[in-house]
């Protein structure tokens, strides 16, 4: 479904169908983005485009989103952990620490999703049905976006390491003023323990390499102008945005995945609003559209034995 139509209505509510269910649309006219007159029907056609390619990354995930129903820069807005009682049917959840998790994985939820003007998709590091991480993240945060090009250092110099070892890594923005780095993992491989020791020792690497620039120092007032590698973040319970959601600031922008040979010195972290990507993929294709297969060839068993063996 390329596009969004509005189906029978009255007034601001529309039903449109949508792979056989029907999803109620309401206010399609409402600005989300008001400083760039980016209204809810441009938001859901944007997630009705983007589908393909975002929707494997919420497959089988425990949902959190953040709404903004005023709209970005609006007042209120809040993360959404638990299912609203006011779900269709056809919304499949899942219950975790507590809680019942939209789980994302097709159309009509991803869409219903947007309606409710979830903007930003946040999801952990394992599916639903595995104990284990289905991926590597780490997550690389300059002080502010004047110092991004911090984050594409530690990116290339990770991206170095990373091919000496033959790994497999893939590389996004973070929608905001960082870069994510991913190493794609077989369902079931490792542990959150053994993949804590692998982002534990390259975030040392990083740091001992070039303690001017880095740092794995929490404390944001003892970080100073280094740029945080955040190897705590990739934990069970923890979330990191998706690929291709849009993140709550008002140039709407999205965590954009990167081809390795677009992260260079010129890089700039507002480069990829919303209203690129449709051009973006039809120019150059989607830079994580290997990322599943990714996962089968991975070389990091050897890897992981070499770290434990470091003590």
């Amino acid at each position: 479904m390329g596009e969004v139509e509005m189906g029978v209505g009255v007034a601001d509510r529309h039903e449109i169908q949508v792979e056989g269910k029907t999803v109620l649309i309401t206010h399609p006219e409402k600005e989300l983005w008001a400083k760039k007159g980016i209204r809810k029907i441009d938001y859901l056609h944007y997630l009705s485009m983007i589908a393909p390619h975002m929707l494997p990354f919420l497959a089988e995930r425990a949902l959190t989103v953040i709404r903004f129903p005023d709209g970005v820069g609006g007042k209120k807005s809040f993360y959404q952990k638990n299912v609203p009682q006011q779900a269709p049917k056809f919304v499949c959840t899942t219950s975790h620490d507590g809680n019942e998790h939209v789980v994302c994985g097709d159309l009509p939820t991803l869409l219903w999703l947007g309606n409710q003007a979830a903007v930003e998709f946040h999801i952990p590091f394992n599916r639903i049905d595995d104990q284990g991480p289905a991926e590597i993240v780490f997550d690389l945060d300059p002080p502010s976006r004047e110092e991004f090009v911090m984050a594409v250092e530690a990116a290339l110099i990770l991206k170095e390491m990373f091919d000496r070892l033959g790994l497999i890594s893939f590389v996004k923005t973070s929608g905001n003023k960082g870069l994510q780095l991913y190493i794609p993992l077989a369902a079931g491989t490792f542990s959150y323990e053994e993949t804590r020791r692998f982002t534990q020792f390259f975030a040392n690497y990083l740091v001992a390499r070039e303690p001017d620039w880095f740092t794995i120092e929490r404390f944001k007032a003892s970080r100073g102008n280094r740029l945080y590698v955040d190897y705590v973040q990739h934990a069970r319970g923890k979330t990191v945005i998706s690929p291709y959601s849009l993140r709550g600031n008002e140039e709407a922008l999205l965590a954009a995945p990167l081809f390795w040979h677009e992260v260079t010195r010129s890089l700039r972290p507002t480069q990829f609003p919303l209203e690129t990507i449709k051009e973006r993929l039809a120019t150059v294709g989607c830079p994580f559209a290997d990322f599943m297969d990714a996962k089968k060839k991975q070389p990091l068993g050897p890897v992981m034995k070499w770290i434990a063996a470091q003590g």
